[in-house]
């Protein structure tokens, strides 16, 4: 059955549970990590012992998807709703890139989380945690929206620069400091004095987003690697080094104080990396750094090469050492997994995801819901009036995996078992799977009420056009 309103989450009988025995969570996020930027995740390039180390002692989940970029990613994360729900589909307003040659006109994007929607960090909160984030919010820095009024007892943001940033609320630092060892500086901090109390510790880095800005000794252990593949460059194999870094001092700061066997650690990316465009075409104005082969495509494509990410998790006791499922999982299942682990409320808008301790508990389980969906109202382009994703509705259930695009209604159809490059469209030869998963689609979009495009009736030639804007940093 479809699950898409507010849920009934069966450990509410244990919420009186007390705070002092629930365990910490910390959540940290690489920004523009693709699916194989981890040496545990098949790179022969980039260098992650620390991550590596995290997943020989967790479980990886290798089939998890977030959205095709950052900001409505991070918006399921907190709210643990699809972006049909939030508003929140891509990173600013629709004319960020000119789809007036297009046949539809997207539906206007919501920059900011709406205000009724409560946090996941609000409902630990409420359950008696201490919470705090640091790093790259975007979902809006002012007033009312900024993370340290939206349920975080602490926070500070920056995005944009890995040297010279600037934070909200403003925050001294060295001139020469890397942005990914301040935001960690915070983070072990946090720990330390926070150690004697159940606590939530979000860490979204804006490491290895672009602009490209490594630490110069770093970058020199790569200089002269051999490339693997489409792994090659020094300079974001030096930014991914920086966050691995990053998890290998806060894993310490754990071990330190003596609270890691109660402390669940979540590694994970918001969306695919930035590489994979030129095998479809597609121009990328600011070129391509990595290549998320075997999967197609990239970041802002709703190809799996655009959604699959690493998913760690290690939850002492609970995850079994070196364990993976590939059981789909999905960005809103974050939102009502913690709310079991931490015993806290369910807040008062709908959740659309389920709970993954089951599968944390046993990797052979399976979840209850029969399918995922994305649905994207939207344009995503880039250099040459190429366009890394225009309208599209996905459902995948099992290893099946449909796409709608919306504006001439074909679909494709792919089956990941055998074809995870997603290179063939066995749509025709699997009309019945086709027909069921879109019924299923259609149903899934009128229960969440999900926004369509509309048509485009002043629609302007190419030619005549401006060309559309690099996606540049936050798309």
């Amino acid at each position: 059955m479809l699950v898409v309103s507010a849920v009934v989450l069966p450990w509410q009988a244990v919420a009186q549970v007390r705070a002092a025995e629930r365990p910490n969570v910390v959540f940290i996020m690489a920004d523009d990590l693709g699916y194989t930027d981890l040496a545990c995740f098949g790179s022969g390039f980039y260098e992650t012992p620390h991550i590596d180390r995290l997943a020989t002692s967790g479980m990886r989940l290798t089939n998890h998807h977030m959205c095709q970029n950052c900001q409505p990613a991070r918006a399921a994360l907190m709210t643990g709703q699809y972006p049909a729900r939030t508003g929140i589909y891509t990173v600013g307003s629709i004319d960020r890139f000119n789809w007036r040659s297009r046949p539809l006109r997207p539906v206007d994007n919501i920059t900011k989380l709406p205000l009724d929607r409560e946090t996941i960090a609000r409902q630990l909160g409420k359950a008696g945690y201490a919470t705090a984030m640091f790093g790259k919010w975007h979902l809006g820095e002012q007033g009312d929206y900024h993370p340290a009024r939206r349920g975080f007892d602490e926070a500070i943001t920056s995005q944009g620069r890995h040297y010279a940033f600037e934070t909200t609320p403003e925050v001294p630092h060295a001139a020469d400091e890397y942005l990914a060892d301040f935001l960690t500086d915070k983070a072990v901090d946090f720990i330390a004095r926070h150690r004697g109390e159940p606590f939530f510790l979000y860490v979204p880095h804006f490491g290895v987003h672009k602009p490209l800005e490594a630490k110069p000794a770093l970058e020199r252990r790569f200089r002269d690697k051999p490339k693997v593949g489409g792994h090659h460059n020094a300079t974001y194999a030096a930014m991914i080094a920086s966050v691995d870094e990053s998890v290998g001092r806060i894993v310490k700061a754990l071990d330190d104080h003596g609270i890691a066997e109660k402390t669940i650690l979540v590694f994970t990316s918001d969306n695919g990396g930035v590489g994979g465009y030129a095998r479809e075409g597609i121009k990328e104005a600011s070129g391509e750094v990595t290549d998320n082969a075997p999967l197609r495509c990239g970041k802002g494509s709703l190809y799996e090469g655009g959604l699959r990410v690493p998913f760690i998790v290690r939850w002492p006791g609970v995850t079994t050492a070196g364990s993976a499922t590939d059981v789909a999982t999905i960005h809103v299942d974050v939102f009502p997994t913690l709310l079991e682990i931490a015993g806290a409320p369910v807040p008062a808008h709908p959740l659309d995801g389920e709970s993954l301790v089951p599968l944390l508990r046993n990797p052979e389980a399976r979840l209850e819901r029969p399918a995922i969906f994305h649905h994207f109202p939207g344009y995503l382009g880039s250099a040459q009036d190429t366009w890394r994703a225009t309208p599209v509705s996905v459902i995948q259930a099992g290893d099946w995996k449909l796409m709608e695009f919306l504006e001439d209604g074909h679909l494709e159809l792919y089956d990941l078992a055998v074809d995870l490059g997603e290179r063939h469209n066995i749509v025709d030869q699997r009309a019945d799977v086709a027909r069921d998963l879109h019924a299923r689609l259609q149903a899934w979009r009128t229960a969440v009420n999900a926004p369509m495009p509309t048509p485009n009736d002043h629609r302007v030639p190419a030619a005549s056009r401006k060309r559309p804007r690099s996606a540049g940093g936050g798309a």
